[in-house]
């Protein structure tokens, strides 16, 4: 049975608590012989109550917003202008490539759906650890990772819808007229929570025994102090930006490693990734969305979208790219269709970070220390010290073999850091559209390049719709403006 409420549409049967879902990583793994619990009992014990949150993680490393065709990363892309679309038939790709997305179609609310779905049990999972009446050896590893996890959704939901309902309780009756929060509010909320996690969670790696290991695909104290540099970066907080982003920068467990290593699993670079599941036939999604084993030249008589590629990068951001940059060797790869009798040759480029076909090779990583390096960077020439961030910016730079920039102001040297970020960081969890959006420049640069792509922009644009059926479900939320 199914249970739909606006706007916290949880597909969540009545009594169940939460799920451990079957083929978790073996770090994820608890010893349970079954993969449902209900009621309390899901929290009476470290193994019942790390299922749980072992289930969050899991889920959200697969959901719509994270992954596939709908994960932010693909869409935020498309939408901006990192990538061109190959496949108009597809009418996700066609909307979001157009930036034509509307409140009637799924595409642009399918990420709001599933992330509501993930804070209802997030916060089921808060309620239940904190007031459970169980013996919990390792009860601040399992409120820390739930608060961690509800700060990262809050940040998605924000950064995609702008202003939204903000759900703190699993109370149905309570959720289910919520209006609309403020930005500023759920922000407020996000840095409470990584605050929260802060101060549960352990420096170390822990696995879902509570152990140290040396996977990271669990959250630590570090991956929530990356997650707070970005947050304070977007809320041009720049000394606590610095301050964060440093934390991370001087621990001994992270390093920039050589760009082919930047994405395999567990490299020193990774401050937090997603496994993918032991025992699935699943890769890290990109691979899947930008490679999927397309030959360099595509045989006669087949096409691009015949290997389930329907998306390449945009000629803008091929262009991005300094001469000499070893990240258009190492993380761009070349496909050419061959000349016929009526087109010429083409030569079309992909993001390559991910290029394992086989599964556990790499983790899709959503933190990692460049991004770091890049936030101090931005920190520091915000407050004028322009040497420290000359220093920032080119670590990153020299790792991608380019010589040293010397920017002579704070606004120059911003601007180089931003263009950085740009090569650094492409198509990675929505980096571009949100950096366009933060530093006021979204409006200018998709004026001139939604022409380009066959479409029109429109200022409201800069956030998504939500689903006509939720407004009227629950009148006391409001439409994004303009749509």
């Amino acid at each position: 049975m199914k249970y739909f409420y606006s706007p916290l549409i949880v597909f969540i049967a009545a009594g169940i608590v939460m799920l451990a879902a079957g083929g978790c990583n073996k770090y994820l793994d608890v010893p349970l012989p079954v993969n449902r619990i209900t009621g309390d009992a899901a929290f009476i014990s470290d193994a019942a109550t790390s299922s749980v949150v072992t289930g969050l993680i899991q889920q959200i490393s697969q959901a719509g917003y994270t992954a596939g065709s709908t994960g932010v990363g693909y869409t935020t892309a498309l939408y901006a202008d990192e990538t061109q679309n190959l496949n108009p038939a597809i009418l996700s790709n066609a909307l979001f490539y157009a930036n034509g997305l509307n409140t009637s179609s799924p595409s642009g609310t399918t990420q709001w759906t599933a992330i509501y779905q993930q804070l209802y049990q997030v916060n089921l999972a808060i309620e239940k650890i904190s007031s459970g009446t169980g013996t919990l050896s390792y009860r601040n590893q399992w409120l820390g990772e739930s608060y961690f996890l509800r700060g990262y959704l809050l940040w998605i939901l924000t950064n995609l819808y702008g202003d939204a309902p903000m759900p703190l309780t699993s109370n149905f009756e309570l959720n289910r007229t919520i209006a609309n929060s403020p930005q500023a509010s759920l922000y407020s909320q996000i840095i409470k929570d990584l605050k929260m996690a802060q101060t549960l969670l352990t420096v170390d790696y822990k696995d879902g025994y509570g152990a140290a290991t040396t996977d990271r695909s669990r959250p630590n104290q570090l991956a929530v102090r990356a997650m707070l540099a970005r947050v304070y970066l977007y809320q041009q907080d720049w000394a606590n930006a610095e301050a964060e982003a440093t934390s991370v920068i001087s621990a001994a467990n992270y390093q920039l490693v050589p760009l082919s290593q930047a994405f395999l699993i567990n490299n020193k670079e990774a401050v937090w990734s997603f496994a993918t599941l032991t025992g699935s036939t699943t890769v890290v999604s990109e691979y899947t969305l930008y490679n999927n084993a397309m030959p360099a030249v595509i045989p006669a008589g087949r096409q691009l979208t015949s290997y389930g590629v329907n998306a390449a990068m945009s000629t803008d951001l091929v262009n991005a790219f300094e001469p000499g940059d070893n990240r258009l060797q190492n993380w761009v790869r070349q496909t050419t269709v061959p000349a016929t009798a009526t087109a010429p040759a083409l030569t079309y480029y992909f993001p390559n970070k991910y290029k394992a076909s086989a599964v556990g090779t790499e983790h899709n990583v959503v933190l990692r220390l460049a991004e770091a390096y890049l936030i101090r960077a931005e920190a520091r020439a915000q407050q004028n010290n322009l040497t420290g961030g000359q220093d920032d910016l080119n670590a990153v730079r020299q790792r991608a073999g380019l010589g040293l920039l010397k920017p002579a102001s704070p606004e120059l040297l911003v601007a180089a850091i931003l263009k950085e970020r740009r090569t650094e960081l492409f198509t990675e969890f929505g980096h571009r559209l949100f950096d366009l959006r933060r530093t006021g420049t979204l409006n200018t640069v998709m004026n001139a390049y939604a022409p380009v792509k066959g479409g029109s922009w429109s200022a409201y644009k800069q956030y998504w719709p939500r689903p006509a059926e939720d407004l009227q479900t629950n009148p006391n939320i409001q439409q994004t403006p303009g749509y």
